[in-house]
């Protein structure tokens, strides 16, 4: 059986990189997911438009080095409102380094540059969303 599969797809903060994040979208809707995209959004307005939505799954993308920060900004007002049942995932430039503090800081997996369409999906699919 799968889950709820409404996603919302947004760059972080003022980050110009939008092809990446519009192909990922692309091909998820593709494969059955529902996909909304977010543009260009700072973590507060993500967590709104994801209330909104109703979304099962925020998809964050950054190719500016802003993960550390505002990627866990994002789980921390989910948190804050209560909110522990969407998965945060990130696509973009990560340091092999930040990884482990990523996911430590609640983001479910990291998608980094060159990863294919075919495995994004296929995560997806694993938990259970396609």
């Amino acid at each position: 059986m799968t889950k709820r599969n409404r996603m919302l797809i947004s760059r972080l903060g003022m980050d110009a990189h939008w092809r990446g994040s519009i192909v990922v979208a692309k091909a998820l809707r593709d494969a059955g997911m529902e996909v909304i995209y977010g543009g260009n959004q700072m973590p507060d307005k993500i967590v709104d438009a994801a209330i909104q939505e109703d979304v099962d799954i925020i998809g964050l993308s950054s190719l500016s080095g802003n993960h550390m920060i505002l990627a866990p900004e994002v789980i921390e007002i989910l948190r804050s409102k209560g909110i522990n049942d969407v998965m945060v995932v990130f696509g973009g430039t990560v340091p092999p380094d930040d990884v482990p503090k990523l996911k430590e800081a609640g983001i479910a997996e990291i998608f980094g540059p060159g990863t294919s369409l075919k495995k994004i999906v296929g995560y997806f699919k694993d938990q259970g969303y396609l």
